[in-house]
């Protein structure tokens, strides 16, 4: 079967009470739009075609990383739908197939439903077919009008219905497969003056009365098809992408102690056998081993965590590395660029940020490790900061294998420690310290004896006067 497609996203979404272009709103992280672009993609048409409005740069920015399969039209003027797929009528010359026709706001639309769909629209040798859902409260959308017969007459709008056609619960889902024989059709949808706009939903009246064969094919499920047009319709969405997502995990060996409370993009990946706590995030492009543990208050953005990895309470992973059986956490910070590595530990309240920690490596509590460079089986004692940055340039600190740097130790980069070497308590080190040796720089300790007991005399003596 050869089939392009065209996404109609040149809507305001008024209703969205919003700067940003209804389909760009995000679901989980990702622009609307992007869902359903996702899908059609999965069917593999021939051409992709995205008729936006007078946001069409900010729908380009937002897909372009794969603007070079999307054909981008323009609708000027908001006109309707019926308009807004006459707009793509040039980009679909010399096409000999199916047309598939979808509304930007659909994000919940499946693979197999649009598949089951156009299989019908073949099967029944239609030339216009539109899918259709059973509404439990059908008050927003146009109604699918039949025959005594039971074939499809046309589809009349909410606002333009009488009040026994509002009685009606089978309705209009938005989507469309129209023959390129039919395609002429949509030069055929009159104005509707009432609202200045053309209908695409005119078209199966039009094809109707022509003698095309047209059908109005009822297999979709209102969830999967819903319109999102308000903020409540976007949380709707969210939730209901949200447990399929979850769904998906639990299918395949991830447990969830409350799935809940958990939120996860739909770019994610998570390997069985991993358990992940309530009111984790997990965001973007990440990645999660098998046998993993993520604990309560944990969020973790565009990263990759090993096997066997555990991420401890209220930590937070940007754009970073966690290799096998690291430990990080409670109260810790992954910034972008890290790579923690295997059997590695980074504490509560450690900050790492653009630095690589080797194996078996220990920052366990209160440090701040940046621009960094640490070897295998070292030992971050408490309260050690490297001090990277000069207030104009960031500086590397590298610190070799087996090296031991004790509680609050300032390394001023760039600063080489090197291995084996031990760094004494509240040392500021300034200068690279060769392996094997201690390095010192305290200053030296003086005890005034008697120096207290001399202090509070005289207080006492004050308060007496």
């Amino acid at each position: 079967m050869r089939i392009s497609a065209v996404v109609l996203a040149a809507g305001l979404g008024t209703r969205m009470k919003s700067n940003i272009p209804k389909v760009l709103h995000k679901i989980l992280g990702k622009p609307m739009i992007q869902y359903i672009i996702d899908t059609i993609k999965s069917i593999k048409p021939e051409k992709l075609i995205v008729v936006a409005g007078k946001n069409i740069k900010e729908l380009k920015e937002a897909v372009s990383w794969q603007n070079d399969i999307i054909i981008f039209v323009k609708q000027t003027v908001p006109k309707g739908t019926g308009d807004a797929a006459l707009k793509a009528l040039p980009q679909l010359k010399g096409f000999t197939g199916t047309v598939l026709i979808v509304n930007g706001d659909t994000p919940l639309i499946t693979k197999s439903t649009i598949l089951n769909f156009l299989a019908l629209h073949k099967k029944r040798k239609n030339q216009v077919s539109v899918l259709s859902f059973e509404s439990k409260e059908p008050s927003s959308y146009g109604r699918i009008l039949r025959d005594e017969k039971g074939r499809v007459i046309s589809i009349v709008e909410q606002r333009d219905a009488s009040e026994e056609q509002k009685k009606i619960k089978e309705v209009n889902s938005g989507i469309y497969a129209i023959e390129n024989n039919a395609l002429n059709l949509l030069k055929k949808i009159p104005l509707n003056t009432s609202k200045g706009e053309y209908y695409l939903t005119d078209i199966i009246g039009i094809a109707k009365s022509k003698g095309f064969k047209t059908d109005a094919i009822c297999i979709g499920l209102e969830e999967e098809l819903t319109g999102v047009n308000t903020r409540e319709e976007l949380n709707l969405a969210a939730n209901t992408m949200r447990y399929r997502i979850i769904k998906k995990f639990l299918e395949s060996g991830v447990t969830f102690i409350d799935f809940g409370s958990t939120f996860i993009s739909p770019s994610a990946q998570i390997g069985h056998g991993t358990t992940i706590y309530p009111n984790v995030i997990i965001e973007g492009f990440t990645t999660i081993g098998e046998g993993c543990t993520i604990y309560p208050n944990v969020r973790i953005v565009d990263s990759e965590i090993k096997d066997k990895a555990i991420i401890k309470d209220s930590t937070l992973i940007e754009s970073s590395i966690i290799k096998s059986n690291a430990i990080i956490g409670p109260f810790a910070h992954i910034r972008p660029g890290s790579v923690i590595c295997e059997n590695a530990k980074i504490g509560n309240f450690v900050e790492v940020k653009k630095s690589i920690i080797g194996q078996g490596t220990k920052a366990s509590h209160l440090s701040y490790l940046g621009d960094a460079k640490i070897g295998n089986d070292v030992n971050i004692g408490a309260g050690t900061i490297t001090c990277n940055y000069d207030g104009k340039n960031k500086y590397i600190t590298t610190i070799e294998d087996n090296v031991f740097i004790g509680s609050d130790t300032q390394l001023v980069a760039p600063v080489k420690i090197g291995k084996g070497a031990f760094v004494g308590a509240g040392s500021t080190i300034t200068v690279n310290v060769p392996p094997d040796s201690l390095a010192l720089s305290r200053v030296e300790q003086k005890n005034i004896e008697g120096w207290a007991l001399k202090r509070r005399l005289k207080e006492k003596r004050n308060s007496k006067k």
